[in-house]
């Protein structure tokens, strides 16, 4: 794909997402990664309706380590996979306080050593906390980054490699949400909505239909 389409479908979707979104209730960093963790396989809705009364009931890493795992499952319960990301956040936050010093580490090989952090939620967080560019690849931007034509990989890793090179540094850490959005609402994966789609000019997949 040439970079002048890049362009277009980065200041398309620019246009109609917009460059910035609203992050997860927090007030310190390690609130911002357990919120990230929390929001694997279940909605923003449910997880921003849990943070206000979980960060009241544990303020500090060190609380959270330290917290009856009950105690951690019944401040989630709304949450999907409640049970495995309580004690993913529990042992988690162990880590931190004991191996960091309760600060969550800007390295990314460091995150991924913690408890239920994998790369695209240790990629999302540098992000969102540090500023740190990255590309993170979940579901949406998989599929979707494959069907313009910008990758090929057959896993996150290979497209996250893929997408750095296609993609100016400074769209890295947005493009992630835009595409969830997108996603979301036009490029599903059992049905696209080509008719609809405002990259449909720029897409590989819909000229190839």
């Amino acid at each position: 794909m040439r970079k002048e389409q890049v362009k277009n479908i980065l200041e398309t979707l620019d246009r109609v997402y917009g460059i910035t979104k609203d992050g997860f209730y927090h007030h310190q960093p390690w609130q911002l990664l357990a919120a990230i963790m929390l929001s694997a396989q279940s909605t923003d809705k449910q997880v921003e309706e849990a943070l206000p009364s979980l960060f009241q009931r544990f303020q500090t890493v060190e609380q959270m380590a330290e917290a009856p795992l009950e105690e951690i499952e019944d401040s989630i319960r709304a949450i999907g996979l409640y049970k495995n990301k309580a004690r993913n956040l529990k042992k988690c936050c162990a880590q931190i306080a004991e191996e960091y010093g309760g600060e969550v580490p800007q390295d990314i090989d460091k995150l991924l050593t913690l408890a239920g952090v994998g790369r695209k939620t240790a990629t999302l967080f540098l992000a969102d906390a540090y500023g740190i560019p990255g590309v993170t690849v979940d579901t949406h931007v998989f599929r979707i980054s494959r069907r313009m034509g910008w990758a090929s990989g057959k896993n996150p890793v290979e497209v996250e490699l893929e997408l750095q090179k296609v993609l100016p540094e400074e769209y890295w850490n947005r493009i992630n949400f835009q595409l969830i959005y997108h996603g979301r609402s036009v490029c599903m994966a059992r049905k696209a909505k080509c008719g609809e789609c405002v990259l449909a000019e720029w897409c590989e997949k819909k000229l190839e239909k």
